[in-house]
């Protein structure tokens, strides 16, 4: 058995109305109270799993930290599509939907297809192009320019695939807001179906179906769903009805094979993995992993993958290559990759992809120094502010939204990057901090007459400023965020899960974890402590990363890593702690190197201890 140090903090704490902190560390280098992710109930409730399902302890406080019952524990640990998936009909209108594709294939009508120019956009419009692809339909897919377009289907494009010959438009991750793009299709005749999961009003637009798990009259309860979940669900329902008509093509189909592109699209768009996004995750990296889908082999051959695929290497390998037309190449690189089968083609786009995305990092990199000095000279610390606007007229509008997010990660709170053309528009991309529904505070701009457009959805929106607007527009931002934002920037608080010695951080201990896993938005990866361990080493490696060896009492060893750290306070404890004992926090994770896997410790945060 794994050695595990139990909790440090006591039942006490979880009583108090302010528990004790953890360790006792009430201010670490990260300017971070440490608390236990467990209150006594959660406690309690992880002890009956560890009892009564013999599951290792540690594996139980990770469950019983983030909700699952008793009664769940096993279950979760073997999540899949067919006991988390409801039926597809309890989307409102995925019936309606689902039989004008039916009749689109018995007809062999042209379908188009028009995407988002991100990942899920990407992914979502693979996945209804290889369908129709299987059924014999000739599909075009239609991925907007960011910077000529813009986000969402518009009149002029729709029109133009009218006359390409489409009998049938499906907008996918996008549409639930483009009533004049939609009126334009009705006038042409065409029917159009939306599978979307943005949040959107009350007036819906003009379309055949509105397949939307976030439209106010669906009760499926599956709003946390991306598009590509959503686009998937159909698709389910689809191939059931061709099955029940006769249609031998719908007995070859394996829908289960895709699985890869959806749990592509879920973990890049950042949506909760809980319920069915966790089956598609789960089964998803088992599809990848078979390297079945030429696109997607290609560019990790390109990203240089070492080990297992693993959602980390979905976000911050494959998302940001596919992501990188959309932003600053050719929009539709990254669903042309995901729907090819020639290997040689794949190979081609793969490298595209690659080039464009060392490209897009050192942009990024230097609009990210304009962006961090303009917060400082407006709000100095930031501070001061509760959303940060930062707007240049020579940002690449299709980078603001990794600017925004990189300024919501350093001064932790909702913040927006704005790029302004000549003509005085504004295109600006937003991020939010957990607690805060950014994209509710955006349609009431849009509402109040801020906005020339704008939506998304709780942690992401995108929007449209005049700049005649901008000054008008931050003190509505200020204001909408004066009641919740403070709250939530003021507890800077780490939550562990539980500590551990250097001895009882194994590969065996991490395999188990996983099982509990996979880990991202809504599901947060498991935090440890490793108490009163003497650093050892600290040293700079690349060019921002800190790389530590934990040394315990016992001489056992543990390795780590403290990525991006190297100016920040952490990174200067560290480097200045060597030979102290500190309290180390932060996650497990395997290591591939050669052919070899090892244990590496991920350090988020760190305090000398005593």
């Amino acid at each position: 058995m794994t050695r595990f140090i139990s909790a440090i903090s006591s039942a006490a704490e979880a009583v108090d109305p302010v528990p004790r902190a953890f360790l006792n560390v009430e201010r670490s280098a990260g300017d971070q109270r440490w608390v236990s992710r467990l209150d006594q109930a959660a406690q309690n409730r992880a002890l009956a799993i560890a009892q009564v399902h013999g599951i290792p302890d540690l594996v139980a406080r990770v469950l019983a930290g983030r909700g699952i019952s008793l009664e769940d524990a096993t279950a979760f640990l073997d999540p899949t599509i067919r006991s988390l998936m409801p039926d597809p009909y309890t989307l409102t209108d995925c019936e309606k939907a689902v039989n004008r594709l039916a009749l689109s294939i018995e007809r062999r009508e042209k379908v188009a297809i028009f995407g988002d120019y991100d990942v899920d956009g990407a992914s979502s419009s693979a996945l209804l192009y290889r369908f129709l692809r299987h059924f014999g339909v000739e599909a075009e897919i239609y991925i907007p320019d960011r910077i000529f377009e813009g986000y969402g289907p518009n009149p002029a494009a729709i029109r133009q695939l009218i006359a390409n010959g489409a009998r049938l438009i499906v907008t996918v991750d996008c549409g639930s807001t483009s009533h004049d793009a939609l009126a334009a299709a009705r006038e042409e005749g065409c029917d159009v179906v939306v599978i979307d999961h943005h949040q959107l009003g009350r007036e819906l637009p003009p379309c055949l179906a509105l397949v939307n798990p976030n439209r106010e009259d669906d009760l499926s309860g599956q709003g946390h769903l991306c598009a590509a979940g959503v686009v998937f669900m159909v698709l389910v329902a689809a191939a059931r009805l061709l099955r029940e008509r006769g249609d031998r093509r719908a007995r070859s189909l394996d829908l289960l094979a895709w699985l890869d592109i959806v749990a592509l699209a879920t973990v890049c768009d950042v949506v909760p993995l809980k319920g069915l996004n966790r089956a598609y995750v789960v089964k998803g990296l088992i599809a990848a992993r078979h390297m079945g889908n030429a696109g997607l082999a290609a560019l990790f051959r390109k990203a240089g993958l070492g080990g297992p695929v693993t959602p980390y290497h979905f976000g911050f390998l494959i998302g940001p290559r596919i992501n990188a037309g959309g932003r600053i190449g050719d929009a539709a690189l990254g669903s042309r990759l995901l729907t090819i089968d020639d290997a040689i083609e794949a190979e081609e786009i793969a490298g595209r992809l690659d080039d464009l995305n060392r490209e897009r990092q050192a942009m990024e990199a230097a609009m990210l120094a304009e962006a961090e000095a303009e917060v400082l000279a407006e709000y100095g610390t930031g501070e001061g502010a509760n959303v940060l606007i930062t707007a240049r007229d020579s940002w690449h509008p299709g980078i603001v939204g990794l600017i925004a997010a990189r300024l919501k990660e350093k001064f932790k709170r909702p913040a927006f990057a704005i790029s302004f053309d000549p003509s005085g528009k504004g295109t600006g991309s937003g991020r939010s901090i957990n607690g805060f529904d950014m994209g509710r505070m955006v349609r009431e701009a849009v509402d109040a007459g801020l906005l020339v457009k704008g939506g998304g959805h709780a942690m992401a929106a995108g929007l449209t400023v005049e700049r005649a607007n901008l000054g008008r527009l931050r003190a509505f931002f200020e204001e909408k965020a004066r009641e919740g934002v403070p709250a939530l920037v003021a507890n800077h608080v780490l939550k562990i899960d539980g500590a551990l010695s250097a001895s009882g951080a194994t590969l065996e201990l991490f395999d188990m974890l996983e099982q509990a896993g996979p880990y991202g938005s809504g599901h947060a990866q498991p935090v440890f402590a490793i108490p009163a361990h003497r650093l050892r080493d600290a040293r700079l490696v690349g060019t921002a990363h800190i790389k530590v060896t934990l040394e315990a009492t016992d001489g056992s060893k543990l390795e780590g890593i403290a990525f991006r750290a190297a100016e920040t306070p952490l990174g200067s404890m560290l480097l200045n702690s060597r030979g102290a004992q500190i309290h180390a926090a932060g996650c497990l994770s395997a290591d591939h190197w050669q052919g070899n896997r090892r244990i590496q410790f991920r350090l988020l945060d760190a305090v000398r201890a005593g």
